[in-house]
């Protein structure tokens, strides 16, 4: 399948202007011929929000800006970060397909340490979606959730994952693009998945946003990697079944799901199959 990972530079509140950022990158990747499109987390309202979280009408505005994105996903799936208010208030990645959203992804793990302040906003999620492109199927989760060692990643490959998905806005300090690189090394190793992962670019107050995003084989291999500091749309071709074979012959997947007494339980959204690429795309590999 041809995946596209859309770093952008959104602007806090500019709910407008941020429709217009996804909009684009959108397009750009259906003349790519992309079957998914991610976006960075919370990329419709910019991040970090704060307390516009605390305002209904702000709110309703960010969700009619994701209903607006979604009216133009026809031919390609897109994967949209924005608030979702439902009893209460979730940081949710949108399933945009065929001009709706199909559904919606909860962000599991909330940080609250350093620059981090998302109890004060948010509710956790529980729950675990799957997306299935034919023979493929895809686990969405954000940001803090792929830097923990143990669920949902490892709960959405027991499900059956081969692509674990990532938005998110990882701030930067001087090291972190290598040591953010290093654990999702590790986390295609240990759930024996492709991972792609979408950061966020530009600066909001304190917070500078550097992007570097990446995609990983299930063995950890850098495949593709965007530039540091500037938007790009990064677009790959990967099989995420190859790491079938791998899961086949590892053991400590099978030892793990006997622990838990079966596998998790997800929701599975059914999306069209991803198309055979004709011409190859060769991928980007930026320092």
């Amino acid at each position: 399948m041809r995946v596209a990972l859309a770093q952008l530079n959104v602007v806090v509140g500019d709910l407008d202007g941020n429709v217009e950022r996804i909009t684009a990158a959108i397009e750009e990747s259906k003349r790519a011929a992309a079957d998914l499109v991610v976006l960075p987390e919370l990329a419709v309202t910019g991040y970090p929000p704060e307390d516009l979280l605390l305002r209904p009408g702000f709110l309703r505005a960010a969700r009619e800006a994701v209903d607006e994105v979604a009216r133009g996903c026809d031919g390609i799936v897109a994967l949209v970060g924005g608030p979702a208010f439902d009893r209460d208030l979730a940081n949710a990645a949108f399933v945009c397909a065929g001009g709706a959203v199909q559904g919606v992804y909860r962000k599991q793990f909330l940080p609250n340490y350093g620059v981090f302040d998302e109890h004060r906003y948010f509710a956790p999620g529980r729950e675990l979606l799957l997306l299935r492109f034919g023979d493929v199927l895809v686990g969405p989760t954000i940001c803090e959730d792929v830097w923990q060692p143990g669920p949902p990643a490892t709960d959405l490959a027991l499900a059956g994952a081969t692509l674990l998905v990532n938005l998110s806005a990882s701030p930067y300090h001087g090291g972190k693009a290598e040591d953010r690189e290093e654990m999702l090394v590790t986390r295609a190793r240990d759930n024996a998945a492709y991972v792609a992962f979408c950061n966020l670019v530009g600066g909001q107050d304190e917070l500078v946003f550097d992007g570097h995003s990446v995609v990983l084989d299930d063995e950890g291999e850098v495949v593709a990697r965007a530039p540091g500091f500037e938007e790009a749309l990064l677009v790959v071709d990967v099989d995420p079944t190859e790491a079938i074979g791998r899961r086949l012959r590892d053991v400590r997947r099978r030892e793990l799901e006997r622990s838990r007494a079966g596998a998790p339980v997800a929701t599975t959204v059914e999306l069209p199959r991803a198309r055979e690429a004709a011409t190859p795309v060769a991928p980007t590999m930026s320092p």
